[in-house]
């Protein structure tokens, strides 16, 4: 993953005129530049397969964050394979400056993006306020704007490669179909958003204190750092980063496994009454700032 990050990240620096095929470039140009744009998909298709195998194996629950993940999953990967499209030049002149491109950075930039960032909310909601939101009302708010998305840029695609071109007050009625179907997708997705609204007024309004650990089964308690804390956490929660050692029993015992975690916090001579962070042993953790093999 951080190699596919830094790769997209390079790779970022060297595609630039696959926004320029429609300016005269010559053929040796435009082809260096579609093969270089086309590569960048290795890395991505990496993300995007450590992202599931993330997944893998794992007891996943549909709640919102969760779901907002599987959506960005989702709409992410169809933004990329429509970057495909356009990153071969002799296709790209063709959808240039098209619905085709508004509907491809839309699906990658504005709703990945998006989704991400409400799977981020929904997660750290109880850890920020300390208080939990209404689950039916988070699940309305996801497939309202799944739907909704998916209603306003999905027929895109299919407008741009009518040649219908971005960027123009009014159309032929040839095109009137599609785009009264794109705003119908846009009327329910501000109705999503509304109902985001009334989420986070009905837990403002009407607390309900979260659990100390929300998104983490009894039978399975296996959580990191931050959730050892209260919530919401008090500023300056450690003094200093604290430490974390582990072990890993040997292959012979690899099916009855255990990480024994042991968290220390080195005495801060500076603070005169700063007391030691004291963390349930009995449970793994497998987060921290600083981490240590012990012998």
């Amino acid at each position: 993953m951080i190699f596919a990050m830094a790769s997209i990240g390079l790779l970022g620096f060297l595609v630039y005129a696959h926004h320029m095929f429609t300016v005269g470039l010559d053929l040796d140009t435009r082809a260096y530049f579609t093969a270089a744009t086309m590569i960048i998909a290795v890395p991505t298709g990496i993300k995007i397969w450590a992202w599931l195998a993330t997944l893998w194996g794992g007891k996943i629950i549909y709640r919102a964050p969760m779901l907002f993940s599987l959506g960005f999953l989702f709409l992410f990967t169809i933004g990329g394979l429509t970057g495909v499209i356009l990153s071969n030049s002799a296709l790209d002149i063709f959808a240039h400056d098209t619905y085709y491109v508004v509907a491809h950075f839309h699906y990658v930039l504005s709703m990945g993006a998006v989704f991400g960032l409400f799977s981020g909310f929904y997660y750290w909601f109880p850890k920020i306020t300390g208080l939990y939101y209404s689950e039916i009302y988070a699940q309305v708010h996801f497939w309202l704007l799944f739907i909704g998305a998916n209603l306003t840029f999905l027929p895109m695609h299919w407008l741009g490669l009518s040649g219908m071109p971005r960027r123009i007050p009014d159309y032929p009625t040839a095109y009137a179909g599609w785009n009264l179907i794109c705003s119908y997708g846009a009327y329910i997705s501000v109705a999503s958003l509304l109902v985001f609204f009334a989420t986070v007024a009905h837990a403002l309004i009407l607390p309900t204190a979260a659990p100390a650990r929300p998104w983490i089964p009894q039978s399975n308690p296996i959580y990191s750092l931050e959730w050892l804390l209260p919530s919401p956490m008090e500023f300056h929660t450690h003094s200093q980063p604290p430490i974390v050692y582990f072990t890993i029993n040997t292959i012979k015992n690899t099916i009855k496994n255990t990480i024994k975690i042991k968290i220390k916090k080195e005495k801060n001579k500076s603070i005169p009454h700063a007391g030691p962070i004291h963390y349930p042993i009995h449970n793994p953790v497998y987060a921290g700032l600083l981490i240590k093999n012990k012998k």
